[in-house]
């Protein structure tokens, strides 16, 4: 079983890679050995319960898996980046942790060294954006965004060869408009293009800014946060929304159902026509269906 969490992810053009991580991405991609989009998930989640079992917080090595997209005759890669990750993922627990239930899960002199390599790191004056967040029990509401309905691709359970999909446009790892994963499998995606990802967050910033208030999930700093991270990538990347292990908390019925992109641009618009009753039904809607996913999290 996947993690109930979802993910936002960057895919660069292999040639936006400096050498000789430009190269060795373009030999990863055509290579037969690598986790295919269909098993990454799964293979990267396995990865992370191994090493909890040490428990080893953060890797020695950074990752050499990626997933890969192909488009237009153009390789993108998203570097897994699980050591930067994980150091960025054990900086939160450490911050949101007492020291003394913090030390329960990871012996001090662990926790002392997983510090010490991250200072070094951020030191060497690498970059600390990773192409990949995740988010847990929920998909936040800015993340939606940047994408637009037609965007959206679901299948359902396993579907046969050259079944159709619900929702159209996502680009798939071999190319051209049609299902965003290599195989039918349950998933949920949105991907677009960084020029229009970033088009719609500079788009919604005045309209929440003036619209919502600092505690709202489309506040404008958690928009502008999204928009600061996709700004770090290259402007020929691409961009993909993906519910992850979340499909699984929710019935089929529940996924064709949910629109949450569609109702995020509908409340935008309407905010931006003045039109307060639909913009408030709409954010409701979005609030309420999440709220019910979250829930689960403390459920037994």
């Amino acid at each position: 079983m996947l993690p109930y969490a979802a993910y936002l992810r960057v895919y660069e053009p292999v040639t936006a890679f400096p050498e000789p991580a430009r190269t060795l991405w373009a030999a990863y991609a055509d290579s037969r050995r690598r986790p295919r989009r269909i098993h990454a998930l799964g293979a990267e989640h396995l990865q992370a319960k191994r090493r909890l079992a040490g428990p080893v917080p953060v890797p020695e090595r950074e990752s050499g898996d990626a997933y890969i997209r192909r488009w237009r005759d153009t390789v993108y890669v998203c570097p897994w980046e699980t050591r930067l990750r994980s150091w960025l993922a054990f900086a939160r627990f450490r911050e949101e942790t007492s020291v003394r239930l913090a030390g329960s899960y990871v012996p001090p002199e662990v926790a002392r060294g997983a510090e010490e390599s991250f200072d070094r790191w951020k030191r060497s004056g690498r970059s600390l954006r990773p192409h990949i967040l995740d988010s847990t029990w929920h998909v936040p509401l800015a993340w939606f965004v940047p994408f637009a309905a037609p965007e959206r691709c679901l299948m359902l359970g396993d579907r046969p060869k050259g079944a159709p999909a619900y929702g159209r446009g996502a680009l798939g790892e071999h190319g051209g408009p049609g299902p965003a994963t290599a195989s039918a499998t349950r998933t949920l995606i949105y991907v677009t293009s960084m020029r229009e990802a970033r088009s719609r967050v500079d788009a919604a910033l005045p309209i929440v800014r003036e619209n919502l208030d600092a505690g709202s999930g489309l506040a404008a700093g958690r928009v502008e946060t999204v928009g600061r991270w996709l700004a770090g990538f290259h402007p020929g990347a691409l961009v993909e929304l993906d519910y992850g292990g979340l499909v699984h908390l929710l019935d089929d019925r529940a996924l064709r159902a949910d629109e949450s992109v569609a109702e995020v641009g509908v409340a935008l618009a309407a905010m931006a026509r003045g039109e307060g009753e639909l913009a408030v039904a709409m954010y409701k809607r979005l609030l309420a269906r999440w709220r019910l996913v979250r829930a689960l999290e403390s459920a037994n």
